[in-house]
């Protein structure tokens, strides 16, 4: 699923009590491609990496030309486990479960589904496990427009609620 997707699934479900938590959910939503994908977009922007070709955007592009520690940090990323870890671990700190963190363990969720073994299939079991999903990649139309219709409709449902509230007090 893309970055800004993920971001406000994340913030559509775990964010909706307060504008902090919002948009603390939308980090965490976005936080696994962030970590991983989004330094190298970071590195290759100073000219330090080049970026992969595209394949005019038909294709996903070789793995070959993505450098090895955003693979590994990717693992780490997409990891239900080192989610599960990283959230207990919160949890414990604060005393009472963080909610918009589980916003990162929907990201994973999501990704099981809508990546495929051609272009970074979610290693939701790492490090205990290899195992993978060859999923529908996102950004075929099957799962695409569906995203995009459920989130705009469930945006607007969401916001006209809101006011209604907000008008009936």
């Amino acid at each position: 699923m893309d970055i800004l997707s993920h971001g406000l699934w994340g913030s559509l479900a775990f964010g909706r009590r307060t504008r902090r938590q919002f948009w603390q959910s939308f980090f965490f939503g976005i936080a696994p491609d962030l970590f991983s994908f989004g330094i190298f977009f970071v590195v290759a922007l100073f000219g330090f990496a080049v970026f992969p070709h595209f394949n005019n955007g038909v294709e996903p592009p070789s793995t070959v030309v993505i450098p090895e520690y955003i693979v590994q940090l990717y693992n780490v990323t997409h990891s239900i486990i080192i989610f599960a870890v990283v959230f207990l671990i919160v949890w414990k700190l604060l005393g009472k479960p963080f909610l918009p963190m589980y916003a990162w363990g929907l990201h994973i969720l999501f990704d099981i589904g809508t990546h495929s073994y051609a272009f970074f299939p979610t290693p939701f079991l790492w490090p205990v496990s290899h195992f993978e999903v060859n999923g529908i990649p996102w950004s075929e139309p099957i799962i695409f427009i569906p995203d995009i219709v459920l989130l705009i409709t469930l945006y607007l449902w969401f916001f006209v609620y809101k006011q209604q509230q907000k008008a009936g007090r």
